[in-house]
């Protein structure tokens, strides 16, 4: 069976399935089209090689977008909406060039026009991924003839120059006070039809992203377990289908369970629970802190405070994942703005299980730090680096195991508790 498809560019692409063949195909006038469904119709029917559609010509790189986001719609993965801002820009500034043109010259040229236009090296480091993206699906998917190393030498290039490059990790926290005045701000303004003021504080309650507050409803609320279902929670590998529990904690000041039931009182005629959109949500706490002159506070530094305050009140590493959806745990590491002596925790002192959990804490930390230093090459100074990070946990752990009697300055060193570290 033949599907005709008007493409975003006005061309028409043909897809053929038939006797578990597929085919596509396109082409400038519908005319043509129908044309070429109906011949290679024939051509399967009569047992013939369909392998043509490894000649496809779509000539543009505007044309392998558009197969992109078909084939993605196809199998319901459509673009979200930052994805297709970038392909629509690729499109803008690439679209009408040969594939024979995607030159590593004029791949350079293309990223110099975009910084002079203003995008950072994070922006341009994405342009070209996905650029990378659209091509190596033509190439896999359809079998067009084109090259990805261009794209490569290309992101060298501009790496060099200083073009392209990786995000910098905030470090913005926001003050006592700045919270204070942003909750009396939202509480106080009769005008918001956002519960700006329930959001604020149930962000700093769960550590979730705000299309996420936005996307939560009545229904996957289990009161009596005090967690929530989250759909197609963000992750880098894979969003669609990361459903996760997550726990509704109240270990920064503010309950989120209870803030939920608040809700309730304030606003049920809805299934979500903040029946607000993400982008209008964020537009508010912008307008607030212009208005309040609070510098450089986005509303996402509201999931790093929480993340902060939850290692403060004392959970794990892999206690504070569980709530806020993190699988790497370096990246939850650059959440938590703390220093390593942090991770002294309130725990009963003198007892066997606190000088466990101080062991747990620096084999854990060691780990980290020489896995890291690992990565970056430095072998010679990463013992070293390790142990210095490690230092205050390590000293404590042998004051609680002189307190507890388990050892003394005049045993041998043989007699002495040893660390075991296992990578």
């Amino acid at each position: 069976m033949a599907t005709i498809t008007r493409l975003r560019s006005g061309h028409w692409r043909v897809q053929v399935r038939r006797k578990q063949s597929y085919v596509s195909e396109t082409f400038l006038r519908h005319e043509d089209a129908r044309t070429w469904a109906i011949a290679t119709e024939r051509r399967v029917d009569l047992g013939e090689s369909t392998l043509k559609r490894a000649q496809v010509d779509p000539t543009t790189f505007a044309h392998l977008v558009d197969l992109h986001v078909t084939d993605m719609c196809e199998v319901g993965r459509a673009p979200r909406r930052s994805k297709q801002f970038t392909l629509d820009a690729l499109k803008a500034h690439l679209g009408t060039l040969k594939l024979k043109d995607l030159t590593r010259e004029r791949l350079i040229q293309f990223g110099k026009d975009r910084a002079k236009e203003g995008a950072g090296p994070v922006t341009l480091s994405a342009d070209f991924g996905y650029l990378k993206l659209v091509l190596t699906h033509a190439a896999a998917v359809h079998g067009v003839d084109v090259k990805v190393e261009p794209v490569n030498l290309a992101r060298v290039a501009l790496k060099r120059l200083g073009l392209i490059g990786k995000s910098r990790a905030r470090d913005r926290r926001p003050t006592a006070d700045e919270i204070k005045r942003l909750l009396a701000h939202f509480d106080h303004n009769r005008y918001l039809l956002i519960p700006m003021g329930r959001i604020v504080r149930f962000a700093l309650a769960s550590a979730m992203r705000q299309e996420e507050i936005c996307r939560i409803r009545w229904s996957e609320v289990d009161v009596q377990r005090r967690v929530v279902l989250l759909h197609d929670r963000k992750d880098p590998r894979e969003k669609d289908g990361n459903d996760q529990l997550v726990p509704l904690l109240d270990l920064t000041g503010f309950d989120a369970l209870q803030l939920i039931r608040l809700q309730r009182k304030h606003w049920s005629r809805s299934d979500l629970i903040f029946p607000c959109n993400s982008r209008s949500l964020g537009a508010a706490f912008r307008r607030a802190c212009k208005e309040l002159k609070i510098v450089n506070l986005h509303f996402h530094d509201l999931r790093h405070e929480a993340t902060s305050r939850f290692f403060e009140a004392g959970l794990r590493i892999e206690e504070v994942a569980l709530v806020t959806g993190h699988r790497d745990w370096k990246m939850l590491k650059r959440y938590t703005h703390l220093r390593p002596e942090h991770l002294h925790r309130a725990r009963t002192k003198g007892t066997p299980a606190e000088a466990v959990d101080v062991a747990r804490d620096a084999a854990q930390l060691l780990v980290t730090e020489l896995q890291a230093a690992h990565q970056r090459g430095n072998q010679t100074d990463a013992m070293a680096s390790a142990l210095r990070k490690a230092g205050p946990l390590l000293q404590e752990l042998a004051s609680l195991l002189l307190e507890q009697g388990h050892t003394s300055p005049s045993q041998s060193p043989s007699a002495r508790p040893r660390l075991a570290l296992t990578g």
